[in-house]
């Protein structure tokens, strides 16, 4: 007896060790899948964010579909009918390997390459990609059904999955792209997904083998036993929407708005899984009771803070903040998702509304926000959201009487009336937009009007959104925000800027919290002035002034507009083409009413919409100087540095032409990937580190690197005395070359 309770106790742990192997396997497989192919597409693209909204959006919705899939497949087949279908899922799913892009594989020229791109993932990935999405639930109820003494709850095994992704999300980034190339990535991935395919068959196996009558499956210990109804089903698909949501949130607002940090959202990410491996963890329900007491505590004043013209000295502490709000928000909700889980005959469905949610949270941050808000204004409305689902309420007595309530409704209504009286510019028609926010807030009322601790929060987030944007000091005022696809872009007008003994006006235009371009507008003599990182006393200045007796007829070329502040150096007779991906950029810079460098400056100029490149590869000019200025965040973007590129740009040039970059970077050392194309490619390289001596006004330190076919090429700079400092760059033996195959800003941290 004690040796047949031993074997028991082997095969039991072994069954285990399997199915947890299998989940953690397949979890692994699919976080480093979407990184690495949607890299492996962004050079045929250019790099364009769409591509990675795109990718997001086929990924969940193939995750989607393998849920519904699993449910379908566990509820609707035999034991021998499931594993039919998907063994044969499987072998075809082979016939995808190795997995890659198809040769020869280009996007439609002037059309919208969405289809293309979506259509392009179905034929590479497609199917592979939908194994794993199937494996996590399919894996849990084939569980509950081999008779294991855990198996009436089978839902602890989504740790293992939620760990694997969680690993991979770490390792890609910082183990695996600074040291393998695409297509070894690509190698390894094909022959790890072999693994996973055998220890599915494993599993089915198991499955096979244990025909169990239900009076041998133990009765479930968790508390919906009955079929779900209507109302649980939304429960839950809101308690997944608005945790998705918010991570998308998050993520925009911390990067954007707060510190451009590469990698940067790679840790709300984390947290998101760290958060399900807890909530489906054994102290789930001591952590979960703690968490959603003090979530009301600390939100509340954190969403006041927020609205404020405040931030914390320390962007370390900001951002630790705003990571802590949304770990405690999402907390409450899947904390409350893995407590209203169904028994494991409803396991399936359960996975399938949770994964339909998050796919409705991705679908309203990536295409519907955009549209409705001009800033990331889902990012609050989530925070409020996961408020409104804490469950708090039911556990405490309220005392507020009605009239309380209806004072600040009415208070509300003031406050807004007065802020659109005041800002009748900034909403056009502030009648139609306050009776219209009148109306929403009503609608709370009557929908808050028995839980009155939520109805102020409401009514805050409300009248908030209506109040001026947080402001860049007191002298300053926004004269334009918009958002699209690219991201927030605002202009800035400061009137208390000194320059001389004349205090002036300046417009800046700034993507996010980074700054792309400035001018002075209240002195002509100033208005085509280059200020910031293009100043005639910086390193840009000193380039223009060097050549300054040969580049009457020059072509230029220049990727990235901005304010088009660089127009401030164009000769009547050159011919200037600007390159940039974002058309509100165009907008703002072609708009005198907040910049006339374009308008006022420059003679002959074209712009190219779209990826550099892309259209540098349709064009037949030649030029004479090319300044890559192309910032997303605070960086260039990566497909703009490699090996690939920097041919493609000197094909572009004339056999003495110039090659610029700007490469001022708070995080990155740029200069070490360029010295390294320099070394490799056989061309003359020289940088300038510009810290200026004094505090002069409009004048930023900044880095530009320059490159050439040869070193007498470089000779007016070298010989020209006030342009000094310019120097050799150091070599950089240890770095790795960035090619389209590998590129890791690992490799250039500083």
């Amino acid at each position: 007896m004690y040796i047949t309770q031993y074997i028991k106790t082997r095969l039991e742990i072994s069954s285990i060790f399997l199915f947890a192997l299998t989940l953690f396997s397949s979890a692994t497989l699919m976080f480093v899948l979407q990184p690495m192919f949607g890299k492996a597409l962004l050079p045929l693209f250019g790099g364009s964010a769409s591509v990675w909204n795109t990718c997001m959006v086929f990924y969940q919705s193939i995750l989607f579909l393998g849920y519904f899939y699993a449910h379908l497949l566990s509820t609707h087949f035999s034991y021998r009918k499931q594993f039919l279908v998907h063994c044969t899922l499987l072998i075809v799913s082979l016939s995808f390997l190795p997995v890659g892009i198809p040769e020869n594989s280009s996007p439609p020229a002037g059309s919208n390459p969405s289809l293309w791109l979506l259509s392009s993932l179905l034929v590479s990935i497609g199917l592979p990609f939908f194994i794993l999405s199937t494996t996590s639930p399919l894996l849990q109820k084939w569980f509950s059904r081999i008779g294991h003494q855990t198996s009436n709850d089978p839902y602890y095994l989504s740790i293992a999955s939620n760990s694997g992704s969680l690993l991979a999300l770490l390792s890609y980034p910082f183990i695996l792209e600074p040291n393998l190339g695409l297509t070894q990535q690509q190698q390894i991935w094909s022959s790890s997904f072999l693994f996973l395919c055998a220890s599915i068959l494993l599993c089915m196996t198991q499955l096979k083998s244990h025909q169990l009558q239900t009076s041998n499956i133990k009765k479930s210990s968790t508390i919906f036993i009955q079929k779900p109804g209507l109302k649980l089903q939304l429960q839950w698909l809101l308690l997944a929407f608005v945790p998705s949501s918010l991570l998308l949130g998050t993520t925009n607002y911390i990067s954007i708005d707060i510190a451009t940090v590469p990698l940067l959202w790679v840790i709300p990410l984390a947290l998101y899984l760290l958060s399900f491996i807890i909530v489906f963890s054994r102290y789930s329900a001591i952590i979960h009771k703690k968490i959603f007491l003090i979530h009301p505590w600390f939100i509340t004043p954190f969403l006041i803070y927020y609205f404020s013209d405040q931030k914390l000295n320390s962007f370390s502490l900001e951002i630790a903040l705003h990571l802590l709000a949304f770990f405690i928000s999402i907390m409450v909700c899947h904390g409350e998702l893995a407590k209203k889980r169904p028994s494991t005959q409803y396991l399936t469905q359960y996975y399938l509304i949770m994964s339909f949610g998050g796919m409705l949270g991705g679908i309203f941050n990536s295409f519907i926000a955009p549209f409705m808000f001009s800033s990331i204004y889902e990012y609050p409305l989530m925070i409020v959201f996961a408020l409104m689902l804490n469950p708090i309420h039911k556990r405490v007595k309220l005392y507020l009487k009605k009239n309380l309530t209806k004072v600040i409704f009415c208070s509300y209504i003031l406050t807004f009336f007065v802020v659109a009286y005041y800002n009748s510019s900034q909403f056009g028609n502030p009648l139609l937009v306050s009776i219209l926010i009148a109306t929403i807030l009503l609608a709370g009322f009557i929908f808050f009007k028995r839980k009155p601790i939520y109805f102020p929060l409401f009514g805050l987030l409300i009248v908030s959104c209506t109040a001026p944007e947080k402001q860049q000091g007191h002298a300053a005022q926004l004269l334009h925000q918009s958002r699209n696809f690219y991201g927030v872009l605002s202009v800035i007008q400061n009137k208390n800027i000194i320059v001389g003994n004349q205090v002036e006006i300046l417009h800046e235009i700034f993507s996010g919290t980074t700054q792309h371009g400035s001018q002075l507008n209240s002195n002509s003599n100033l208005q085509c002035v280059p200020n910031g990182y293009y100043s005639e006393k910086g390193p840009l200045g000193d380039i223009f002034s060097s050549y300054s007796t040969v580049n009457s007829n020059w072509q230029v070329g220049v990727v990235g507009l901005g304010a088009g502040e660089m127009a401030g150096y164009a000769k009547k007779s050159q011919i200037w083409t600007f390159f940039e991906l974002n058309p509100a950029v165009v907008e703002i810079a072609t708009n005198p009413e907040f910049f006339t460098f374009l308008k006022e400056c420059i003679n002959h100029y074209d712009v190219q919409l779209g990826d550099a490149r892309i259209t540098l590869k349709k064009q037949q000019n030649h030029f004479d100087l090319l300044v890559i200025d192309a910032f997303t965040s605070d960086s260039i973007p990566t497909h703009l540095l490699t090996k690939e590129a920097i041919e493609l740009y000197f094909s572009r040039l004339k056999s003495d032409g110039l090659l610029v970059f700007h490469i001022s970077n708070r995080y990155l050392d740029l200069k070490k990937v360029l010295s390294n194309h320099a070394q490799n490619l056989g061309l003359i390289a020289l940088i300038k580190e510009f810290r200026p001596q004094q505090n002069i006004p409009l004048v930023y330190r900044s880095d530009w690197f320059i490159l050439a076919r040869n070193k007498d090429i470089l000779k007016p700079l070298l010989s020209d005395k006030s342009a000094s400092n310019w120097q050799f760059p150091s070599q950089h033996p240890n770095i790795v070359a960035w090619t389209d195959d590998f590129t890791s800003i690992m490799t250039a941290w500083k």
